[in-house]
């Protein structure tokens, strides 16, 4: 194939390099499509440019940018090679990796996500996608499979972040798993393609999915990864907004205070103005609430910890306490091992760096509902707003409604768990741990 290039003219050699890869490329597509129609929609919404001599393939989640020469380069190898990375970077859209790439470290973010991508093809056993490598990079991801659990892109990457890999293996993964560039993952204001369209996209896949694998069994990790990449996300600060309730804050009230008046009174009367600020406002902030910790023993402490210091510093960065607060850190399983009662900055501050978490039996959440109703008859909460719970969701809710609000507060997505009751909120918290 080079060789007939070479004897081209210039003008012509680039045409018809142009041609060629325009038809290979049409080829990939066409056989994914074929083999895997759950992913026409994803796929058909890529648009491809041709970059000249970038020497790879990328992607930013809308347009594909490809090196003619490097795409004939590929399928002269061996053919697969173009049909692992175009289908590799298809599904880094699918998982939509690339809108992550603010919010990590990029090194360690490109390999879990090509990890995570490689992962999925290779379980999927595909023919048309099959390289010589492909014994060895799976003996490497049985091994992270043990370690890490489901092999999507965050749980990798959250591994890594913890259990820091020597450059050596650094290079030895990436040259197993690496497929495609990712410089096009940096933030830009001109991506055609959202997040948002691409969850829903996602949604499409993972319900056309159902019916491609009703007789196959080799699509678990890739619906691991998509269960990951669609879940709902919540801004953890804004849940805890919901348990604000009117005080008083004594502070000036800068937005009732007539600043005419009281010029107009020192300028009249000397020192004596007509109006002076009210000396306190209304403010709308966390002051009465419970905190309930799973001490179950699936919930262990670490998890636990972050749990609290998670909340802990969103209540402090958006100064949402009050000088005085009433919040009760109960701990259970399948009873009530223990209360503390925070008044104040400080107690909460000890219990972090103090406080020991106590029960890891089994598991019940009907106990703490009974302990707050009891605390409630007993006038320890003037204005109770709600109740965070804290757990692995593996226990016995209760079936009454209470009086506040309730949360359930999870530090990972699982779809093996039973759902909340209808009364009450459900929160992932995204875990650095």
């Amino acid at each position: 194939m080079e060789e007939r290039l070479a004897a081209q003219r210039p003008e012509n050699r680039k045409q018809k390099l142009q041609e060629l890869t325009a038809q290979v490329l049409a080829l990939v597509r066409d056989n994914i499509l074929v083999s895997l129609r759950f992913l026409d929609v994803a796929l058909l919404q890529l648009t491809w440019q041709d970059k000249g001599a970038i020497g790879c393939m990328a992607t930013d989640g809308s347009t594909v940018w490809y090196d003619p020469e490097y795409v004939l380069r590929l399928y002269q190898r061996d053919s697969r090679l173009v049909t692992r990375s175009v289908l590799h970077l298809l599904l880094h859209c699918i998982f939509y990796h690339s809108f992550a790439y603010d919010k990590v470290e990029r090194e360690l973010w490109d390999l879990a996500a090509d990890m995570a991508v490689e992962s999925v093809i290779l379980e999927m056993g595909l023919p048309m996608a099959g390289l010589d490598t492909d014994s060895e990079a799976e003996g490497k991801l049985r091994i992270w499979r043990e370690d890490v659990g489901a092999l999507t892109a965050e749980r990798i990457y959250k591994y890594m972040r913890h259990n820091p890999i020597t450059p050596r293996e650094r290079q030895e993964l990436t040259r197993l798993f690496y497929r495609d560039n990712h410089e096009r993952w940096v933030p830009t204001e001109e991506i055609r393609m959202t997040p948002e369209q691409w969850k829903r996209i996602s949604e499409r896949v993972k319900a056309d999915l159902k019916s491609f694998t009703k007789s196959r069994t080799n699509t678990q990790e890739l619906e691991k990864n998509l269960a990951e990449a669609t879940r709902d996300r919540y801004d953890y600060g804004a849940i805890l907004r919901r348990f604000a309730v009117m005080g008083e804050e004594l502070t000036v009230n800068d937005e009732e205070f007539d600043y005419i008046y009281y010029t107009y009174g020192l300028e009249q009367y000397g020192n004596m103005p007509l109006i002076e600020p009210l000396e306190y406002r209304d403010a709308k902030k966390v002051r009465e609430f419970v905190i309930a910790l799973d001490t179950s023993a699936s919930c262990r402490g670490p998890v636990v910890k972050e749990f609290l210091n998670k909340t802990y510093s969103l209540l402090k960065g958006s100064e949402n306490f009050f000088t005085r607060i009433n919040v009760h850190i109960v701990q259970c399983d399948n009873e009530v091992q223990s209360d503390t009662r925070i008044t104040c900055d400080e107690d909460f501050q000890e219990f972090l760096a103090h406080g020991r978490l106590q029960g890891f039996g089994a598991t019940d959440f009907r106990p703490v509902f009974d302990y707050v109703d009891s605390l409630l008859k007993q006038g320890e909460f003037e204005n109770l707003k709600g109740l965070i719970y804290f757990t692995d969701g593996y226990g016995i809710y209760p079936e009454r409604m209470p009086g506040y609000d309730v949360i359930f507060a999870f530090l990972e997505e699982d779809e093996m768990r039973q759902s909340v009751p209808p009364w009450s909120m459900k929160v992932v918290i995204e875990s650095d741990l």
